[in-house]
């Protein structure tokens, strides 16, 4: 391992701690600050641990910290995210509820204003914010997202979307337990969450990869081990140097493209890769379910032949 391939790793273990600091911090804010005293609910497992803190307060007279809620009710959620998503990104995930937690309990509780709605946009927002950095970076907020990001992942559509039914089950629960007006705040408050979610994080989307390396046969063994995508290999002459070579083309999630990235650098920390927004695609393009069939079994499964539409 060269040192310059060592310092990009610390690079990115301390973005990783920053994002999970961060998302914390933006987490308790928006919680604390804006959706408690609202009484309206924040999506996934948050909401439900304000739901289980006030019914703990309103029928047993007993206040606990949503903190501690928060972390509790996301431990059986990891075990899922272990087996689905891998160790690495169950790991920071954790962490991330960790910090929330910690956050959410350190920082105290006050009002910056008291219109409902602003409270409800608001904080949807920065919780949205601190999600979708999260799972730009490989990893979740933990709860509801976990489970959003593995139908994300093995139907192609968003997670934003995803994340906005299952959240609307809570607040149809939260309606029928508190009232319909909170009901309808925390339906905004979701609303704007998973815009921002999709604003950022965009797995659905794909980009065509196009990677120039003098050492394509490297490269393209270690991205096969760390992303099961199919990769097409072009002549390509230098137009200075004049050398001859291969170019590898490849088309991947904007999830998958931190993985990408990695998995180049790590072989040749001078090659030039050149990212194309994809409009459509046609043809073998595996879902999640897929890429753990070939894991298990080195089989990779039948695909039909059908048009996948992006995004812009």
């Amino acid at each position: 391992m060269t040192k310059v391939w060592q310092q990009h790793l610390q690079m990115e273990m301390m973005k990783k701690i920053g994002v999970v600091l961060l998302s914390g911090v933006i987490a308790a804010v928006a919680l604390n600050f804006f959706l408690i005293p609202a009484q309206v609910l924040a999506a996934g497992m948050n909401g439900v641990a304000q739901i289980v803190v006030s019914l703990g307060h309103r029928y047993f007279g007993i206040t606990f910290d949503t903190g501690i809620f928060i972390f509790l009710l996301n431990v059986p959620i990891f075990i899922v995210g272990f087996l689905k998503l891998g160790k690495a990104a169950t790991f920071w995930s954790f962490m991330n509820v960790i910090s929330v937690s910690l956050f959410t309990i350190i920082v105290p509780q006050g009002e910056v204003t008291n219109n409902i709605l602003m409270n409800a946009i608001v904080g949807g927002v920065l919780l949205g914010v601190g999600g979708g950095l999260s799972l730009k970076f490989g990893f979740t907020t933990g709860g509801l997202d976990i489970v959003s990001l593995i139908l994300s992942n093995t139907t192609g559509k968003t997670v934003g979307n995803f994340m906005l039914l299952l959240n609307g089950i809570i607040v149809l629960i939260a309606g029928f337990i508190f009232s319909w007006e909170s009901a309808l705040y925390t339906i905004i408050s979701i609303y704007a969450m998973s815009h921002v979610v999709d604003a950022i994080h965009t797995s659905h989307q794909k980009v065509t990869a196009f990677i120039i390396t003098t050492k394509p046969d490297l490269v393209g063994q270690n991205i096969s081990e760390h992303i099961f995508r199919g990769m097409t290999l072009l002549p390509s002459m230098g137009g200075y140097s004049g050398v001859e070579g291969k170019m590898i083309m490849m088309v991947v999630t904007r999830y998958e493209v931190y993985d990408l990235e990695q998995a180049i650098l790590e072989v040749d920390e001078n090659a030039f890769v050149d990212f194309v927004p994809t409009q459509s695609i046609i043809g073998r393009f595996a879902s999640e379910d897929d890429q753990r069939t070939f894991k298990a079994t080195g089989v990779f499964p039948e695909i039909k032949m059908t048009k996948k539409k992006g995004h812009k």
